[in-house]
């Protein structure tokens, strides 16, 4: 069943309504439309059937999704260029493969969820239009592609070019069968892949001819009407030819063809090929009823000329046409219709739609334009089954067709990504082997307020201002970072700590004894009180001040905001907050082990944990929630550090189980790759794994759950696993490529289905800084090393 078939028109709401899907397609139509889709082909005002056609779809689409997620990059044939509308953001040059290059780049950096690529031999570059497979290749997003032509003997370039564009594709498009038969046989693409969308019509009434012939002065005449570009291999001459038979028999018959020359005929030959038509019609004696409207019609034109058709003729010579557009608004108008037997007409013109002639017969076009002329009934029947079976292929139905099309390839890939670009350097070493440090975007990301939040690309964005949350984790690694190194290389990481805490100061209230989170670039909170998780967060980075910073002042103060603090952790509700909440409390009990009270709020903490895990817990899902979310594994790491500390066997135990089933949750089928839980709707008990948006938090807090479950065992199997995931940083992962960026020293904010988010954010960034720092075990750049990158930095 093709998509046609299976997205019907929901006429109250003007949107797609699956009716019978596979659960497959159910699971796709609930995916959020794409926001950004690039239409790569060609584009009025250039005069070409792509170009109509791949305006036509935009302006379907745009009418029935919203024009602002549309954009176009057509292909500018040499020596040409065009007026085009705004709709229009970058132009290919036809023979310049670097144009292809960095229309790639383009389309990968404006973050576009799709590209439909329009393909036709002759409008690419290169041969067999080869060029359009270097843009297809660097592309980081779905694609799908509509396929114009599709040969049944092709040469070994063009099979190459085709066979490849199958295999980047994520669908593609036909809009015959006898195409898609051709797609599985001839090129082997699988069937799954290929949607079957017929060529779009305009919805036009079912109207008399009539109505429309005062405009072109052919009242009271039956008119004949063949429109497109013309060329030598559209068959006009044969219809000129059938001419004075049919005048004949009925001379009250004109004979219209409206159309430009094609361009590259144009460009080769001039107008000769009209030439010959005017001289043949002279030769016949019947220039007097043929009309050769040497223009390029505007889709408002079109309607008027093939209205005022009474038969329509596609006289075409050559078998090898997969699609007619112009058979198909014929169609779609409710015409008459005399065709040759080329591909597409044979299926478009079954079970009575039209009249089927053999190829380069003036008499047998003769003989089927006057039996249809005589015979009323029979024509008008015709014409009104032409009409209905077109009106499941408008173009509103036709945009819903490829935006269902659109959400499937987003959900298939998201089902199954693709790596993006290969990055050697990343990816080829050990999982032992750790890259360079480099904390240059920690000190680019931080501002005499403290960590900014967001990035775009690497630099900071101001706008978004900051949280406490970044701020506290920023605490933590500066600490570590400042501990470990020499004494002459740590002034730098200590003025950063004392600036982060100085934030959590800041943020902190004194009169309810709770943090802010959210504050604007000019310093104004954007709350009263932070939430429970930014709290938990704060408690963590000062117990891990207080627990290893041999800075006085940094530990005087962070002591005094630990004891105010401490207090608000006995009424949170979250179960995130209760363990980074424990977490600090541990660091800060390993230098003051005899601390009673603290030693009290983290057993109670601990043991909320262990009793919603097992009130959660069953036999196939070992969780403390019915759902995975965020920072996942700093539950079962806080469970295991305060069983161990405490003493509670029971809680090491359950632990140590639910970290093992999360680790199980977290791989790729059999393979040694980490798949975190994706942000994009999380995982529930009995509900699909969310495989994206794939963050480095979850990452972090993985590695640091493995290392302490190895520190408490000694069993390698966590020291391994805990590298196996650290690896996911550097590029083993679903896209194969690195999140940190060795050049920056920041960390990319995460793995989409088809593309890295190249945004280098606070949480990202301080996430792998923490994890390399635990996987290093706490060493950092030394002396001059520290000096020099310090100097670069700022």
């Amino acid at each position: 069943m093709s998509l046609h078939e299976i997205v019907h028109p929901d006429k109250s709401a003007g949107k797609p309504v699956p009716q019978a899907l596979a659960p497959d397609m159910l699971l796709a139509s609930r995916i959020p439309l794409p926001t950004r889709i690039a239409f790569v082909g060609n584009y009025l005002p250039r005069e070409c059937g792509i170009a109509t056609f791949t305006t036509d779809l935009c302006t379907a689409l745009g009418t029935e999704f919203g024009p602002e997620r549309l954009f176009a990059i057509p292909v500018n044939d040499p020596d040409s260029s065009y007026d085009y509308p705004e709709q229009v953001r970058l132009e290919l040059a036809q023979e310049d493969l670097s144009s292809y290059e960095r229309a790639a780049e383009f389309l990968n950096f404006n973050g576009n969820d799709l590209v439909c690529m329009q393909h036709e031999y002759g409008i690419y570059g290169g041969s067999a239009g080869s060029y359009i497979l270097t843009l297809l290749r660097k592309l980081n997003m779905p694609l799908v592609t509509t396929l114009h032509t599709v040969l049944r003997e092709p040469d070994a370039n063009q099979r190459a070019v085709l066979e490849e564009i199958a295999r980047l594709s994520d669908r593609i498009v036909v809009m015959s069968e006898l195409a898609a038969e051709l797609l599985r046989d001839v090129y082997a693409v699988p069937d799954g892949k290929i949607d079957i969308i017929p060529h779009g019509v305009p919805d036009m009434p079912f109207m008399d001819p009539n109505y429309f012939k005062d405009r072109f002065g052919t009242e009271g005449k039956s008119v004949l009407l063949t429109f497109g570009l013309l060329s030598p291999n559209k068959g006009i001459e044969n219809v000129i030819r059938a001419l004075p038979a049919i005048l004949a028999a009925h001379p009250n018959v004109v004979y219209i063809v409206s159309g430009v020359t094609h361009p590259q005929i144009r460009r080769r030959e001039g107008e000769r090929y009209r030439e010959e038509l005017r001289a043949l019609a002279k030769q016949l004696g019947v220039s007097s009823q043929l009309i050769l409207n040497n223009r390029f019609v505007s889709a408002e034109e079109l309607v008027e000329h093939v209205g005022a058709a009474d038969i329509y003729i596609t006289p075409y010579r050559q078998e090898a046409q997969i699609v007619s557009g112009t058979l198909a608004i014929a169609l779609g108008a409710g015409k008459a219709i005399v065709s040759t037997p080329y591909w597409h007409a044979k299926e478009l013109l079954a079970n009575g739609r039209g009249r089927i002639v053999p190829f380069d017969d003036p008499g047998s076009i003769a003989a089927a334009v006057i039996e249809l002329l005589e015979k009323d009934a029979e024509r008008h029947a015709m014409r009104k089954r032409a009409y209905l079976h077109s009106r499941q292929t408008t173009w509103p139905k036709t945009a819903r067709a490829y935006m269902a099309s659109f959400q499937r390839a987003r959900f298939e890939r998201s089902l199954q990504p693709r790596p993006a670009q290969h990055d050697e350097a990343m990816t080829g070493g050990s999982e032992s082997q750790l890259p360079v440090l480099n904390t240059s975007h920690l000190f680019n990301m931080t501002d005499d307020t403290g960590m900014l939040q967001h990035a775009i690309f690497s630099l900071p964005n101001t706008c978004e201002g900051y949280t406490t949350d970044d701020n506290a984790r920023a605490l933590i690694v500066s600490n570590i970072l400042n501990e470990a190194a020499t004494y002459e290389s740590r002034t730098p990481y200590s003025k950063l700590a004392h600036r982060y805490l100085a934030f959590l100061w800041l943020a902190f209230r004194s009169d309810i004894g709770r943090f802010r989170n959210f504050l604007g670039y000019d310093r104004r909170w954007l709350e009263d009180v932070g939430s429970e998780d930014s709290n938990g967060r704060s408690l963590w980075a000062l117990g891990a001040v207080l627990g290893h910073s041999q800075d006085a002042g940094l530990r005087g103060a962070a002591g005094r905001l630990f004891e105010a603090a401490v207090p608000a952790a006995m009424t949170f509700r979250s179960p995130r907050a209760w363990a980074f909440s424990i977490l600090g409390m541990q660091a800060y009990l390993d230098w003051f082990p005899g601390d009673r009270a603290i030693q009290g709020v983290r057993n109670r903490l601990a043991n909320r944990l262990l009793d919603i895990y097992e009130r959660s817990r069953t036999e196939t899902w070992h969780w403390f929630e019915k759902s995975l979310a965020y920072s996942n594994a700093r539950l079962p790491q806080a469970l295991i550090l305060a069983g161990w500390r405490g003493e509670n066997q029971k809680m090491v135990a359950m632990g140590i189980e639910s970290l093992e089933w999360l680790v199980a949750a977290q791989h790729r089928g059999d393979e040694e790759i980490f798949v975190p839980i994706g942000s994009s709707g999380f995982y529930a008990e009995g509900k699909e794994k969310a495989r994206f948006d794939q963050q480095p938090v979850e990452a972090c807090a993985t590695v640091s759950a493995c290392l302490q479950a190895y520190k408490l065992t000694n069993e390698k199997p966590w020291l391994e696993e805990a590298q196996r995931v650290f690896q996911w940083f550097l590029g083993k992962n679903d896209l194969q490529v690195a999140l940190y960026d060795e050049a920056t020293g920041g960390c990319r904010d995460g793995l989409h289905p088809d593309r890295v988010n190249e945004n280098q954010g606070a949480e990202s960034t301080l996430s792998f800084l923490m994890a390399f720092l635990e996987m290093q075990g706490t060493r950092a750049p030394t002396g001059n090393e520290l000096l020099q990158e310090m100097s670069a930095s700022l």
